[in-house]
């Protein structure tokens, strides 16, 4: 019998792997420290509840899964916390489980947004410039740049997601200084970088499962149709792009190829209007993508290649089924009602939640909407009834 797939974390992305996985018959457990979410309804994966996906706890819930199994089990994450976690107990966690991942200073310097931007440039990628923001730079080097920009944290930070949006398009140094001020409590560092003059459908991405041993990368192309928010978000719905495909894949091979990347990873372009060409924006690694599942939709199926290289078996063959996209409803309904782009006409657009075959989800999801409603208006009613 095959060891199983644990899948860390259980949201959108995490279903989708499940999904995925079990499309290719691959016993899936997945794992997530709140079960209660629509999507751990899924009858793709065993569900089990851990205390956290990340920090000491994760590791010990991963080691006493470890003891449930024979042969040491895939593991695949969804979360860049735990990602984080794995890459600095790897010495732990590899004679537990499959999983490919490069050195611990690769992860780290491909996690922090400037990092890359430095690695990115030495070795001679098209990508904005940028300079950094922090209390030993406050902001000299912002004269250097063409604006508007856009703002990002170093790197992915808990305290700064509670209280801050995952980016700012920002139009003069000043206003960068001043969100600085504001950041600066929760987050030692910002990168400010120029600004690619396009829409939310020019921003295109290449996923990727890059194997040990040079063999050749499972890769898929899309392109966004909607962000959420606007300009500035992740993906509410997605699209396969051929048109850009062989054009990405190389400049992603060559990158990764540079760095001695392996595992997991995909890199984020958007395409400039006023020259045509694509820019680096930024790459993800050590886990899958929020819209992984495009690429299984489309027929090239990253988790299941995954999963057989790390078994040392031979990646799944392209089983070219029709185009289609993906969307996660409630992200591309806040998108669309502020204007995002329209779908285009005769292209079928997959719910993230809803599958034929995996219902439970979007039934789940539809029943915790309802009682949230209800419970809404029981509030109000009983506030209307305590003021007569």
């Amino acid at each position: 019998m095959s060891p199983p797939a644990i899948v860390a974390g259980l949201d959108l992305n995490g279903l989708g792997v499940a999904r995925s996985l079990a499309a290719g018959g691959v016993s899936v457990i997945a794992i997530d420290s709140n079960i209660d979410k629509p999507t751990c309804s899924t009858r793709c994966a065993r569900v089990i509840k851990v205390p956290a996906l990340s920090g000491d706890a994760f590791v010990k819930a991963l080691l006493g899964l470890r003891r449930d199994h024979a042969e040491s089990p895939v593991l695949i994450l969804t979360q860049e916390a735990s990602v984080s976690t794995v890459s600095a107990a790897r010495n732990e966690l590899a004679e537990a489980f499959r999983f490919s991942m490069p050195d611990d200073s690769v992860m780290r310097k491909l996690l922090d947004k400037l990092a890359f931007q430095d690695c990115a440039e030495q070795h001679g990628f098209l990508i904005p410039r940028a300079v950094r923001v922090s209390a030993e730079d406050a902001g000299g080097a912002l004269a250097e740049l063409r604006f508007p920009c856009i703002l990002k944290p170093a790197f992915r930070d808990h305290a700064y997601s509670l209280r801050f949006a995952k980016a700012y398009r920002i139009t003069s140094p000043s206003e960068a200084l001043s969100m600085w001020q504001r950041m600066r409590e929760v987050m030692p560092a910002l990168i400010v970088q120029e600004w690619i003059d396009g829409d939310d459908s020019d921003v295109y991405f290449c996923l990727q499962y890059r194997p040990r041993g040079n063999r050749l990368a499972t890769s898929f192309v899309g392109r966004k149709l909607r962000q959420w928010p606007r300009q500035v978000g992740g993906t509410a719905s997605c699209l396969p792009a051929p048109e850009a495909a062989q054009e990405l894949i190389e400049t992603t091979d060559r990158f990764f190829d540079a760095v001695g990347f392996v595992g997991f990873c995909s890199m984020e372009y958007k395409r400039d209007h006023r020259d045509g060409r694509f820019y680096m924006v930024e790459p993800t690694v050590g886990r899958t993508d929020h819209q992984e599942e495009i690429a299984t939709l489309n027929g090239v199926n990253i988790p299941l290649a995954a999963y057989c290289g790390e078994l040392g078996q031979s990646a799944p063959a392209f089983d070219g089924r029709s185009a289609c996209g993906w969307r996660d409803p409630f992200a591309d309904m806040l998108a669309r009602a502020a204007g995002g782009n329209e779908i285009p006409p005769a292209l079928p657009l997959r719910d993230a939640y809803w599958r034929l075959a995996d219902p439970l989800p979007f039934l789940a999801l539809k029943l915790h909407g309802a009682r949230s409603r209800l419970s809404r208006l029981a509030r109000r009613f009983s506030g209307s009834v305590g003021h007569e």
